[in-house]
């Protein structure tokens, strides 16, 4: 169900957007975050940084996109989300000397604290990757081309959540008796 909740709002922008334009497609894109995290909310009765700052960052980018009529806005949002992703993990793992993925997913997973740094390092050159990749199609292709690289471009993510799903499956306890080895 969780899935569902998280491509709601992009399923829902690209049909506005096909059926209408990018600024009306903007506005379905904000509403239906703002109801996004509403459910999220609802269901866990919190939400995590990371909705936080995407709910912001869609209504900030959003808005600046509907007022000044520029669709350069919406379509640099995901690039300045990911960056600051790549950015905030990197400083804060090298300077603050701290895992904010262990912070946040190590109550849920018992992980080797150098694959714990490893995940890290993955999340950083993935939000890098991805923050250049909608950087170069927002810049270099049409606002159709961006629209179209926002839905096929979720491959991105899955593959690389599942990726990280095998990656990480390598190191979860079988059971108590032998500890995972790095």
């Amino acid at each position: 169900m969780k899935i569902l909740i998280d491509f709601f709002p992009i399923l829902l922008f690209f049909g506005a957007y096909k059926v209408y334009d990018i600024y009306i497609g903007t506005a379905v894109l904000m509403a239906a975050t703002v109801l996004q995290m509403a459910l999220i909310y609802g269901i866990d009765h919190k939400l995590q940084a990371m909705h936080k700052i995407t709910l912001v960052l869609v209504l900030a980018f959003g808005t600046l996109t509907l007022v000044l009529h520029d669709d350069r806005f919406i379509k640099w949002k995901p690039t300045v989300l990911y960056a600051a992703m790549a950015i905030g993990l990197a400083v804060a793992v090298w300077i603050m000397k701290k895992n904010f993925l262990k912070l946040l997913l190590g109550s849920q997973l018992s992980l080797p604290e150098p694959v714990w740094m490893r995940l890290n390092m993955i999340w950083v050159g993935y939000c890098a990757f991805m923050a250049a990749i909608n950087g170069y199609v927002a810049a270099f292709y049409s606002t159709e081309a961006w629209v179209n690289f926002k839905l096929w471009g979720y491959a991105f993510p899955l593959i690389f959540i599942v990726g990280q799903g095998f990656y990480i499956a390598r190191y979860l306890k079988a059971d108590d008796t032998q500890p995972p080895t790095a």
